[in-house]
């Protein structure tokens, strides 16, 4: 019962924050370009606070899922002083922008000083190679500095990582610093195959359970029509308990084809699909931990924070080109069962950091009835030198408050049955 009110305590206060800080960005920013703001409201539903200001009434309402900033001539054209519908266009994008900027300055912020204070950072110096694999059969020796690859400067272990991906495998041109001197080697990296189904599980600290929580896009599993929340009872008529029974049977090199038993509803059904063979590719080089000095975390907190940061872009991406779909995309009740699964502070930091950098650029996506979509009507009403009727306005609103709805009623089922 304990863990229970302490895990509610984390749910609601990260989301009544981060939604206070987004609409105190509204607030305050409405308020140095002179709109009027009516009413300052955090959370839906019954009123269990409220306070009328000078001009603002200030309302706490129970069902912490969001807020408001009610402006004067925001929902209906207003002809009075101070009101947004006559305020400037540049002054109405900045109060609309406003409220998507303040969470990701935030997360950036938090993130960063999280990086910062915990230091433990992957320096670019190797420590040791791995006997037989690419680099030490090339050269590459214990103190070895990666100055550069593919003639990319290298600034973190990550800028290797992603140019390895890019690589696909091909020879690399690597340079390395030695006492005091560049060298340059070239050498193509070990390739390791291993067997790709698609299926994805639960990590193995979420214990026993054998539910899919998600399918890859385009893989095996799919096309053989296996669906997240399916769950795994057999493998070849092997019953299997856990993640790592179904890990290590998918990957025994006598099952050229797996034929799954599953659990889906009350219905058992037999899927039998064949794993499609890929390659991961390895430099085989372990690197030293950057020296725990100021100036070392200053320097590598910055380009984690920049890989943070884009990282929710790159998701994004993967979205609209189909490697990643809306029903793996996680909502409040997803986020909400994240949060409450953290132990430490630095995870609830960060898990902070990354829910309001993901509030923040969701918010400024150009669709209706989101600030993105808002702004994106005032930069046609810059175009067209005037602006839309406020029917059309309104139509288009609501049309894109319905996919709104209905896009969260889609992903909130998806997260409940993750989690059943």
């Amino acid at each position: 019962m304990i863990s229970f009110f302490i895990s509610a305590i984390k749910i609601i206060f990260v989301l009544g924050f981060l939604i206070l800080i987004h609409e105190g960005g509204h607030f305050l920013v409405a308020r140095l370009c002179k709109v009027t703001v009516n009413e300052f409201s955090i959370g839906f539903g019954p009123v269990i606070w409220k306070k009328q200001g000078k001009q603002t009434k200030y309302v706490l309402r129970l069902i912490p899922l969001g807020g408001f900033v009610n402006l004067e001539g925001e929902e209906e054209r207003s002809e009075d002083v101070g009101s947004f519908s006559k305020a400037s266009i540049p002054k109405r994008m900045a109060i609309v922008l406003a409220g998507g900027l303040v969470n990701i300055v935030f997360a950036l912020v938090v993130y960063y000083t999280l990086m910062v204070c915990t230091g433990n950072h992957t320096s670019l110096v190797v420590e040791s190679t791995i006997p037989d694999y690419a680099a030490e059969v090339a050269g590459v020796q214990a103190g070895d500095k990666i100055v550069s690859l593919q003639g990319k400067h290298i600034y973190t272990k990550s800028d290797i990582d992603k140019i390895m991906e890019q690589a696909d495998g091909n020879v690399l041109s690597v340079v390395v610093e030695r006492n005091g001197e560049e060298k340059e080697i070239s050498f193509a990296p070990t390739r390791l195959e291993y067997r790709n189904t698609g299926i994805y599980l639960r990590g193995l600290s979420s214990g026993d359970s054998t539910k899919i929580i998600t399918v890859g896009a385009e893989s095996s599993a799919e096309k053989q029509g296996i669906r997240a929340n399916d769950e795994i009872l057999k493998i070849n008529g092997i019953e299997v308990k856990n993640q790592t029974e179904i890990v290590d049977l998918i990957n025994d090199e006598e099952n050229t084809s797996l034929t799954l038993t599953l659990k889906r509803g009350n219905e058992e059904l037999e899927i039998t699909l064949e794993p499609e063979i890929a390659y991961d590719y390895y430099l085989g080089i372990t690197f030293a931990k950057a020296e725990n000095t100021l100036s070392n975390n200053l320097y590598y907190s910055f380009f984690e924070t920049k890989d943070f940061t884009f990282s929710i872009f790159d998701n994004l991406k993967m979205l609209f080109t189909g490697k990643v779909r809306v029903d793996q995309f996680m909502g409040p009740v997803g986020i909400s069962e994240v949060v409450a699964n953290t132990n430490q502070i630095a995870d609830f930091v960060n898990i902070l950091a990354l829910i309001s950098l993901s509030l923040g650029v969701t918010n400024l996506l150009p669709i209706p009835a989101l600030d993105g979509g808002k702004f994106l009507l005032l930069v046609i009403e810059a175009i067209r030198g005037k602006k839309l009727s406020e029917k059309t306005e309104i139509n288009i609103q609501l049309i894109g408050f319905a996919f709104l709805i209905t896009l969260s009623l889609y992903i909130t089922y998806h997260d409940i049955l993750r989690i059943l």
